[in-house]
């Protein structure tokens, strides 16, 4: 009886010593953590513009991502009506939890990225793709149109498939020099199959994936129109 209260005793303790190393562990990591995550953030940013940074974005090293985006990269994070909100890093907006919240309550992400070849103007949005989200960067050019670069993400769309519009660097590489807008008004820029009729407005879909080009058309016509009223301030 007694040797199995021992046990029951040893068996508590040696429970509560794993819990606090454990905690002690990831309490130290999480610095090292939200380093790598922020370092990691910051180059899919730089993505969108990796044509006007001036050096290889693959071959910087963290510590010139992270000088880079201090140095040249701008913030303003504006509320669902496009007006800026004091307060707040940009860097700071997670999009996976503002699109949880109602979409009055929800603040968008602005950078301004100003370098050698010119000002750029990016944005961030969320979408739907085949089975689970999709998100993507859109750097515009200063007439706040004209779409400059575009890098896409994924969290679990089919390689060879709907994965390409990470792994093919042809895919995003055709928004380049697409327009949002036409004779002022708004239409986006659609991802089609079967051949582009406005080479302005849209882009080749991915073949094959047809539920993932069809996402990132919706992502961009709901997500980008988000960010129209804040352009519009900024033409003025």
């Amino acid at each position: 009886m007694h040797s199995n209260n021992y046990v029951t005793i040893y068996t508590v303790i040696m429970t509560l010593i794993v819990s606090v190393v454990l905690a002690v562990i990831v309490s130290g990591l999480k610095p090292i953590h939200d380093d790598n995550e922020a370092v990691f953030k910051k180059r899919e940013i730089f993505q969108a513009v990796k044509d006007y940074l001036g050096a290889d974005l693959d071959k910087m090293s963290d510590k010139e991502v992270l000088a880079l985006f201090d140095k040249n990269m701008q913030q303003v994070v504006i509320d669902a009506n496009g007006k800026p909100v004091e307060g707040v890093k940009a860097e700071n907006i997670d999009m996976a939890k503002e699109e949880k919240k109602p979409i009055a309550d929800r603040q968008y992400p602005v950078f301004t990225f100003v370098g050698e070849k010119g000002t750029y103007y990016l944005v961030s949005i969320r979408g739907n793709g085949l089975w689970d989200k999709i998100w993507s960067t859109i750097a515009f050019q200063d007439d706040f149109n004209t779409i400059a670069g575009v890098s896409f993400g994924h969290a679990a769309e089919t390689p060879g498939l709907g994965a390409e519009i990470t792994d093919n660097p042809s895919f995003p590489k055709q928004f380049q020099g697409k327009t949002i807008q036409d004779d002022g008004q708004y239409v986006s820029v659609a991802v089609v199959k079967g051949g582009i009729k406005k080479p302005s407005h849209q882009v080749d879909a991915i073949t094959g994936a047809t539920i993932t080009s069809n996402g990132v058309t919706e992502m961009l016509e709901r997500g980008l129109k988000v960010y129209l009223p804040y352009f519009e301030s900024l033409k003025k």
